[in-house]
């Protein structure tokens, strides 16, 4: 029983018996819960809480809605001079957006098969269309949904997510 509630409260709280590193990472957001969840293999190691988009509770749909997207991506790249302290790149716009955006007419057929292409092998999207781009999860602050999209942490609680995970990492956000 001590040794269950141990590992509980190590899930549940910033400790140094954080392990390191993290084997198969993934992250796991909850925008109506304002949570981010890290996972190795499939134990929840860690919970944070987070700030989004200004637009929070929408899915976005194109470029300037301030709506944090839906969806499964992949970190595609760890930027350690942001902006916003550290920056974890969200695969963002994915194949399914990319579907949506050649249906509505807010990317053309060579910008889908580049979305598609890029996703094929886990590299960047393009981030500069009218679906929208440039979606991090960051630091600089988790009171308050108050980016223009992406998912923003405390800075002590990005050092550590940054540190834990790597390009490729999968990443859900749920509504």
């Amino acid at each position: 029983m001590l040794i269950r509630l141990l590992a509980l409260i190590c899930i549940f709280s910033v400790n140094p018996w954080f392990q390191k590193p993290i084997k198969n990472p993934r992250i796991v957001v909850y925008k109506k819960a304002r949570k981010l969840e890290l996972y190795s293999d499939k134990m929840l190691v860690r919970s944070y809480r987070i700030g989004l988009g200004f637009n929070p509770v929408a899915d976005k749909q194109r470029e300037g809605d301030g709506a944090t997207p839906e969806g499964d991506f992949y970190v595609f790249v760890k930027n350690n001079k942001s902006a916003y302290y550290l920056s974890l790149g969200v695969s963002y716009p994915n194949v399914e957006d990319a579907e949506r955006g050649l249906r509505d007419g807010l990317i053309t057929r060579a910008q889908y098969n580049s979305i598609v292409d890029a996703h094929r092998r886990k590299a960047a999207p393009p981030q500069y269309t009218k679906l929208g781009g440039l979606i991090y999860i960051h630091g600089n602050g988790a009171s308050r949904d108050w980016t223009l999209g992406c998912v923003a942490l405390e800075n002590e609680d990005m050092k550590e997510l940054f540190d834990a995970v790597q390009v490729g990492t999968p990443v859900k956000i749920n509504p």
